[in-house]
């Protein structure tokens, strides 16, 4: 993975301070490029323990075209809870404590940060346990899942953009239209966080399927190193439908940042190696990328140095 620690060093380096929607701060540039060749391994982080199950868990919510966080919790996955507990906690019917600017005060106040973790349990609880608090909290508006499978139209049908992809794929394998996006700006005012990486287009050629990726904004330490994963996984999931091996996946990143709290352990990562990538094992009878199932993607061969914590800016 030195493409993905080149781009720390690249931000360290020539990044600008910058302001954010968080009131964290950052170290940004903008347009920056990494390819991965599928070929050599799939491409999960080495320098820091990376969360495969929970990759694989929210990628499928998104190829379901799910957009509620209960089916994430129900899989032990929380890396949407935040977008949700805010919309809770700032609606007229939370009456618990202050949690105003949550992910910044619990990054600086440890005591805060044990009364934040009491409330998410008890958010993360009633979203398990009340279906109607679940449909009116959990709800994160149309985001991926949405965009991807039922793409709304101006004459009340929908678009199901995966699907037309896949067919398009195996029926004219040379179009330059093999296209999903997740940017309606219609509905992006009413989504829980506007869709961060936007835009995909695919590209066979050699009996090889590739992918490039346009993410506007991207959180490098925390959110991108899932990003290179997902998608790698989704050129693998397409490439088997289509019977096709894996080519490139191409990454270009508009907006590339580092958190301001995120720093040291951006300098942690960079002190150590990389190691040898994994290897992606598919269940071999299942061809379908609407039939897999969390147990049926794993990896092998993952021996990565240990897990470095950091805070999220919601």
């Amino acid at each position: 993975m030195k493409q993905y620690l080149d781009l720390c060093k690249h931000i360290l380096e020539y990044g600008v301070e910058k302001g954010d929607r968080t009131g964290t701060g950052t170290k940004s540039v903008f347009g920056y490029q990494m390819r991965f060749d599928l070929s050599e391994g799939f491409p999960l982080m080495t320098t820091k323990k990376t969360a495969f199950r929970l990759i694989v868990s929210e990628l499928l919510w998104f190829l379901k075209g799910d957009t509620n966080v209960k089916t994430l919790i129900e899989a032990n996955n929380h890396i949407w809870d935040e977008w949700a507990f805010e919309k809770w906690v700032n609606s007229d019917k939370y009456t618990g404590p202050d949690m105003s600017n949550f992910g910044v005060r619990a990054s600086k106040d440890p005591e805060f940060k044990v009364v934040l973790k009491e409330q998410m349990k008890l958010f993360c609880d009633k979203i398990l346990s009340d279906e109607s608090f679940a449909k009116e909290f959990g709800d994160l508006g149309p985001v991926y899942g949405r965009q991807w499978r039922s793409w709304p139209t101006q004459n009340g049908e929908t678009i199901d953009q995966l699907e037309n992809l896949i067919e398009g794929i195996q029926n004219n394998p040379d179009s330059r239209r093999h296209i999903i996006t997740a940017w309606n700006p219609a509905e992006v005012d009413d989504m829980a966080l506007p869709p961060c990486h936007s835009f995909m287009q695919f590209y066979v050629a050699n009996g090889k399927l590739s992918c490039q990726l346009y993410q506007r904004s991207a959180d490098v330490f925390l959110g991108v190193p899932f990003n290179i994963a997902s998608y790698a996984l989704l050129v693998h999931l397409i490439a088997r439908e289509c019977k096709l091996e894996v080519g490139e996946f191409v990454h270009t990143l508009g907006d590339a940042h580092i958190y301001s709290n995120h720093f040291e352990q951006v300098e942690t990562q960079l002190a150590r190696s990389p190691r040898p990538l994994p290897t992606l094992l598919l269940n071999e009878e299942k061809s379908s990328i609407f039939d897999f199932e969390i147990e049926d993607i794993t990896i092998e061969g993952y021996d990565p140095h240990p897990k470095i914590k950091a805070p999220i800016a919601v």
